[in-house]
């Protein structure tokens, strides 16, 4: 037995000896890590909130969509990376303005701007980043244009079909234009049509 337990003590220093014999630094290493890992989760989590909160003031001052502001959420979640270099006014009204035209509810980038104070030159360069990294399958149609855009100004239904079947025969000459002066112009046209064209003031929208 003295012999069996003699055998043991040097195996339970040798399995005990790295433990021991740990470098400081390594171990400050470690403790470092661990830290980062939390401040950085924290850091993560306290963007999201700011980010959300701002996606939250802008989605009701804009009247959007609960589909739109849903998908604003799922893009910063999904592509947080993308835009993390960005201010949270700048991340909201770039992903909102993106996510209106990815869910076919398409609005002027000025609707968005009025309700934060975000820089429009950052929000376009945010936007146009998000744009490279989605490669959106789907794009808004210039018809949706057309239905937003007489939705804001009450236009009847006729006007809005004439625009759209309008737009519809001349869709090659549309290639490269602005959508929302597409859509301006073939709703006015649209009216003259059914002979009740726009008001000088609903064109102005």
């Amino acid at each position: 037995f003295p012999r069996a337990s003699g055998r043991q003590g040097p195996n339970r220093r040798r399995l005990a000896s790295p433990i021991q014999h740990t470098p400081p630094v390594f171990v400050y290493l470690l403790a470092a890590s661990r830290r980062l890992h939390r401040e950085t989760l924290h850091s993560y989590e306290r963007r999201l909130a700011k980010i959300g909160g701002e996606l939250k003031r802008i989605k009701e001052c804009v009247s959007l969509p609960q589909r739109v502001a849903e998908e604003a959420e799922a893009f910063v979640r999904r592509f947080f990376e993308v835009v993390a270099g960005f201010p949270p006014e700048v991340v909201a009204v770039a992903v909102l303005w993106t996510a209106a035209k990815a869910t076919s509810a398409p609005r002027p980038l000025e609707d968005f701007l009025k309700c934060s104070k975000a820089s429009e030159r950052r929000v376009r360069k945010a936007a146009l980043r998000l744009k490279e990294v989605m490669k959106l399958e789907r794009r808004p149609s210039v018809e949706d244009y057309v239905k937003t855009l007489a939705a804001r100004v009450n236009l009847p239904a006729p006007i809005v079909k004439a625009a759209v079947e309008l737009l519809g025969k001349n869709r090659r000459l549309l290639a490269g234009k602005n959508p929302w002066v597409s859509a301006a112009a073939a709703l006015w046209r649209g009216g003259e049509d059914e002979g009740a064209a726009p008001t000088a003031s609903a064109r102005s929208c």
